[in-house]
């Protein structure tokens, strides 16, 4: 079984050292200019969209982030 690796950090535009009000600044940013209300019948805003949305769910707690010096 092979996993597909998602960079999240990439996902929202940020370095992978970003601290949390650059993580929440750049997903409110593109989520405001991807949300499907902005972009009707647009499939792909709404795939970038939920892909916005689960980068933030997996960097938006600093928990979940790991520490730049793995990367």
């Amino acid at each position: 079984m092979e996993l597909d690796f998602k960079d999240y950090y990439t996902v929202l535009g940020v370095a992978s050292d970003a601290d949390e009000a650059t993580i929440k600044q750049a997903y409110r940013a593109l989520a405001r200019q991807h949300h499907p209300d902005v972009n009707p019948d647009d499939q792909a805003a709404e795939e970038r969209f939920k892909a916005i949305n689960e980068a933030y769910q997996a960097l938006g707690a600093p928990e979940h982030r790991r520490p730049a010096s793995w990367a």
